[in-house]
This record gives C-alpha cells, sequence and structure tokens, in this order.
C-alpha cells in the first residue's frame, strides 16, 4: 500500500483537517506526492512570478493557516515523481480525489475544473494538481 513520504507529510500537515483526512484516504488507494501546502508570502509571490498561480498573497487558500488548498499529484517513479505532460493521469487522479471527497462529505474544487460545472476545457488556467476546500 502506498504512503505518504516524510516530505510529503509534513505538507500536509500544514493544511486544513478536512484535506488531511481526504488525502489520508486516497493514498491508500493511488499513490501521489504532496508538493504543496501552506504558503508564505515569499513562496506565493514565487508561484505568481512563475505563473504557476494567479492568486496574489494573501488571497490564495493556500496562505491561509492552517491551508484551505493543497497541490497533490499522482506518483508516477523516483526518477521523474510527477509526469506534469501526462493530463490524462491528472484527470483521472482528479476524479478519484474529487469522488473520494464527495463520499466523505468534504467539498472540495479541483483547478481543471474551477467552475465545477464538469466541463475541462471551458478553463482560463490550468491548475492540474489543485484541490481546494470550498467555503462559505
Amino acid at each position: 500500500m502506498p504512503k505518504f513520504s516524510p516530505l510529503s507529510a509534513t505538507r500536509l500537515a500544514g493544511c486544513h483537517p478536512d484535506l488531511q483526512r481526504l488525502f489520508s484516504v486516497v493514498i491508500e488507494h493511488f499513490d501521489c506526492l504532496v508538493l504543496c501546502g501552506h504558503r508564505s508570502k515569499a513562496e506565493q509571490d514565487a508561484a505568481v512570478s512563475a505563473g504557476n498561480s494567479k492568486t496574489p498573497w494573501p488571497q490564495s487558500k493556500h496562505n491561509a493557516t492552517p491551508s484551505l488548498a493543497a497541490d497533490v499529484g499522482p506518483f508516477e517513479k523516483p526518477s521523474m515523481p510527477i509526469d506534469w505532460a501526462d493530463r490524462e493521469r491528472m484527470m483521472l487522479f482528479a476524479g478519484f480525489v474529487t469522488g473520494v471527497a464527495s463520499i466523505m462529505g468534504i467539498p472540495i474544487r479541483w483547478g481543471g475544473d474551477w467552475d465545477q460545472d464538469t466541463q475541462v476545457k471551458d478553463n482560463s488556467f490550468d491548475d492540474l494538481v489543485h484541490f481546494e476546500l470550498v467555503t462559505k
């Protein structure tokens, strides 16, 4: 059975308890890496500068404490932990995560379907490893 690396576990520990519960179940069935949980101002500014985020500090759900967002991707292999070009695998993983979240009663939004209309071709910005809690 897959399990989180110490680094992934540390990153997940900075996330909201609902995200911790969700990904603790996901890892039992689908090997994955936690790339990011909470982001500091410097980390958020760098993510925006690199084009990996469109949301400035402190408006990203990654900036909350605990983080209301986690970037998690499907693990490939040690020599290439994540295949960023494999959109199909990213979408398969996202479907698994969103399905588990639904069963657990945890409302999330995925960065491949921001408007949550189940259409993935209408996104203007894809963040296929991004999962965030839907808050009121």
